[in-house]
C-alpha cells in the first residue's frame, strides 16, 4: 500500500517537471497544438452542455475550442472560481467579448449569470485542465482541489477529459482515494483517446 505522503512527494515532483517542461515550449509549438486542439473538439460527437474552460498561461488549448463548440450547436459553460476554496461555479459562455480577468492572475472568466456548481451535471462531456493523465485515468492537477471538488456534482454517465500534450499522457500517476478518474484524453496529436480505469 502506497503511503499518502510519498504519494504527495511524488505529485509535487511530477508538477515541477512538467511545469518546466510546458514552460520550455516554444510559442509556435503551443500555437500548433492550439489549433490542433479545436480541431480535435470540433471532430467531436458533442452533447447539447459542454464544460469547457479557458487555458491560461502555458496549459494546451485556446479560447478558439469554446467556439468551436458553440458553432456546433453546444452550451458551453465555463468554471468560475469560487471566494473561498470549494467546488467550481459556472457560467456560460456566449463569446470572446463577455470573458473578463477571474480571481487568479492570467484566468479568464464567463461574465454571466452564475449557474452554481450543481450546473456542471447538465454537461455530457467536461473538459478539464491538467498537467497530466495516465492511462488508468488518473489526472494530475495544480493541487488546488477545484476539480476534485467539483466533478462529484458531474453526471454518471458524463464523459470527464482530461487535456493535455502528447507527451503528459503517461503510463502511471501516483494516485489518492479521493482522486476522481478520467474517462477520456484529449491531446494534439492523438485526439480523444478513451479510458477504461473510472
Amino acid at each position: 500500500m502506497r503511503d499518502g505522503r510519498h504519494d504527495e512527494l511524488d505529485k509535487g515532483y511530477w508538477r515541477a517537471r512538467l511545469t518546466a517542461a510546458r514552460t520550455a515550449l516554444p510559442v509556435a509549438t503551443r500555437v500548433s497544438e492550439a489549433r490542433a486542439l479545436a480541431e480535435a473538439v470540433g471532430a467531436l460527437d458533442l452533447p447539447a452542455t459542454v464544460c469547457c474552460y479557458v487555458p491560461f498561461g502555458t496549459e494546451p488549448g485556446s479560447i478558439a475550442w469554446l467556439d468551436v463548440a458553440r458553432q456546433a450547436g453546444a452550451r458551453v459553460l465555463l468554471p468560475v472560481i469560487p471566494p473561498e476554496p470549494g467546488a467550481l461555479d459556472w457560467a456560460e459562455y456566449t463569446g470572446p467579448q463577455t470573458l473578463s480577468p477571474g480571481r487568479l492572475p492570467g484566468v479568464l472568466e464567463p461574465a454571466g449569470p452564475r449557474l452554481g456548481p450543481g450546473a456542471v451535471r447538465e454537461a455530457g462531456l467536461v473538459l478539464i485542465p491538467a498537467l497530466a493523465v495516465d492511462r488508468a485515468g488518473v489526472r494530475l492537477g495544480r493541487g488546488a482541489g477545484y476539480y476534485d471538488r467539483s466533478l462529484g456534482h458531474a453526471a454518471a454517465d458524463a464523459t470527464l477529459v482530461a487535456v493535455v500534450r502528447d507527451d503528459e499522457f503517461v503510463e502511471r500517476l501516483p494516485a489518492e482515494p479521493h482522486d476522481v478518474r478520467m474517462t477520456a484524453v484529449l491531446t494534439p496529436g492523438r485526439g480523444f483517446v478513451p479510458l477504461t480505469g473510472r
